[in-house]
């Protein structure tokens, strides 16, 4: 655990007790403050209690002493409204920030020179992130990850300068840190996401572009407007690094690709201004355009990093083994439910991408297959539903309709598109499952990628992922792939 000593001898007020706030409460605690946490909900504070926590309700305690109020992410800081202890809090005159804001400010006063890579975007980010740490600990660093994916941050081991941190963070999480400055700063892409909490999307992206102005050296993607925008805007394009996957944007970029071929410009030096770092075919954990982006993204951060090592003058492993980064790539797992390789059946292939929760990220699993599609999808819709996906219709073979978006969805796809009214998960994945071992040739995919969150049948998406990987393990004639394999 990193013992927050930034607020020793004062009292700070805790909201949401969920992993990060309860984190945030035993870290101030080790490091000498006096906290109250709270929670609307009576199991946030009964978890709360258990790990040792002290609670009591704001209101009774009142706001006279308190230093600063620390926010979980997930609630409502400014949009639709702010909660009402935010505006208690800041009615009194009380800061209010995050866990990352903590761990920030435990840096800045006791190992300002640990490095830090941050990431944050649309889509992408945790797998980048843990693409991130693998290529770092297969090239001998001693790596801690957490934020956004995984631990709490404040959770993480002590901090020291001879480890780097690497840091997922959402839009929810920058909002409360503002004195965000990691070493590294990535920015994947920003599209249209989470309004309701940031009203529009202008302030939505306003937030991510936090990160890559206040970095040490921003990594920002070019392969869509809001971010090429973003990098133009940089405050030091010196220290800037670009990429992208896009074909036309590939000349502008630090950065880029062909297929599945990943290149660097002046990897080394201006007398081999272009290098080929790797080729990612054949890895199941990369498979597709979206991931393509994730590795470049991950191999800008890790150069970023070298120039960052270089001109501090720290003593730590190499960053860069051209040979070692190529098969650290070849050896990434991958993350659960991103577009996780379940198993097969003979010729059918059967790929968990339970996190695609809106059509961007379908999209980009639509158009990893050619042909062949067998689509389970459905849930709770977002805006637009899925009709920015039609052009890739004619790569799917039929459609399985699941949850309360069945009705919005088979309107986008009638006449377009065949599709089935299935309801349950299990039903979908015994019908899809049915028919694509039906074919007689080609190399049909069963693919979950609901471009829906999951919130009408499963608590999450990541229990709607284990469900399908359930389902499909009950089914005759499948080889399961094991996770991490």
């Amino acid at each position: 655990m990193i013992r927050t000593t930034t607020f020793a001898g004062r009292r700070v007020a805790v909201f949401g007790l969920g992993s990060s706030g309860i984190s945030a409460a035993l870290s101030l605690r080790a490091g000498g403050a006096d906290v109250l946490c709270w929670d609307d909900s009576v199991a946030g504070r009964e978890a709360a209690m258990r790990a040792g926590c002290n609670v009591g309700d704001f209101g009774d305690a009142g706001w006279d002493g308190i230093a600063a109020l620390i926010l979980a992410p997930g609630v409502p800081l400014t949009h639709p409204e702010p909660h009402a202890v935010v505006k208690n809090a800041l009615a009194a005159g009380v800061e209010v920030i995050g866990d990352v804001e903590l761990f920030c400010r435990q840096r800045r006063e006791t190992a300002p020179l640990t490095p830090v890579v941050a990431i944050t975007g649309t889509n992408g980010k945790s797998t980048t992130t843990a693409l991130v740490a693998h290529l770092l600990r297969e090239l001998g660093h001693d790596v801690q990850m957490g934020g956004n994916i995984g631990k709490a941050v404040l959770t993480l081991d002590e901090l020291s300068e001879q480890r780097v941190y690497v840091i997922e963070l959402s839009s929810f999480q920058i909002d409360l840190t503002p004195s965000l400055n990691p070493t590294v700063g990535v920015v994947l892409n920003v599209t249209p996401d989470h309004i309701d909490r940031h009203g529009t999307v202008e302030h939505y992206a306003s937030v991510k572009e936090r990160l890559a102005q206040r970095a040490d050296a921003p990594c920002i993607g070019l392969d869509d407007a809001i971010t090429r925008a973003m990098a133009d805007r940089v405050a030091m394009p010196d220290r800037r690094i670009t990429f992208t996957n896009v074909e036309a944007r590939a000349a502008d970029a630090d950065f880029f690709a062909e297929g599945t071929k990943l290149y660097a410009r002046s990897w080394d030096g201006d007398s081999n201004p272009v290098v080929e770092v790797a080729d990612i075919a054949g890895v199941a954990s990369l498979r597709g355009s979206h991931n393509v982006q994730n590795a470049l993204a991950a191999l800008a951060a890790l150069w970023a990093l070298r120039l960052r090592f270089e001109a501090d003058g720290q003593d730590l492993p190499p960053v860069w083994d051209k040979a070692k980064l190529a098969a650290a790539l070849r050896s990434f797992p991958g993350l659960p439910h991103r577009m996780e390789e379940v198993g097969r059946a003979g010729t059918v292939l059967f790929i968990n991408d339970s996190k695609a929760t809106n059509a961007d990220s379908t999209e980009k699993a639509l158009a990893a297959f050619p042909a062949d599609i067998h689509w389970i999808l459905g849930g709770k819709a977002k805006d637009g539903g899925i009709t920015a996906l039609e052009s890739y219709f004619p790569r799917v073979k039929k459609a399985y309709l699941i949850g309360a978006a069945s009705d919005e969805f088979a309107g986008t796809l009638d006449g377009k598109v065949a599709y089935e009214r299935c309801g349950t998960l299990e039903a979908a994945v015994k019908a899809a499952a049915q028919n694509a071992m039906r074919a007689k040739a080609g190399s049909p995919v069963v693919l979950l990628s609901p471009a829906c969150a999951s919130y009408d049948q499963f608590r999450n998406f990541e229990e709607r992922g284990d469900a399908f990987r359930r389902h499909v393990a009950g089914l005759k004639g499948v080889v399961l792939r094991e996770r991490g394999a």
